[in-house]
């Protein structure tokens, strides 16, 4: 199992209703996703805190995680939701099964 986590500062001129419209979308879209088992989304609680928007997916496998990235639901999402408000993005990705080669997952 693949944990994909992004972690996004905004960029400044992006509102708060924009943060929650960006939370909508991307449960709205990225569920439509065959490959996407789950998926969580939220908002910084604390202003201290430099990153303020966050999203990850679980995913079978690597396989399905290079699928999902190729998806053009998420092309499109990765466009317009999130490359259009990011100023900075950190993403990290997890295998989540002990044992396993995530080469071979």
């Amino acid at each position: 199992m693949v944990h994909h986590v992004v972690l996004i500062k905004l960029k400044p001129e992006v509102t708060p209703a924009r943060v929650e419209e960006m939370m909508m979308t991307t449960r709205m879209q990225l569920l439509k996703i065959p490959e996407v088992l789950s998926i969580k989304c939220g908002k910084r609680i604390h202003p201290e805190m430099p990153w303020q928007f966050f999203y990850a997916i679980d995913f079978e496998s690597m396989d399905k995680f290079e699928i999902f990235r190729e998806d053009p639901i998420y092309v499109k999402f990765e466009a317009e939701t999130i490359r259009a408000n990011t100023a900075e993005s950190l993403v990290l990705d997890f295998e989540m099964d002990p044992g396993r080669d995530v080469r071979f997952s």
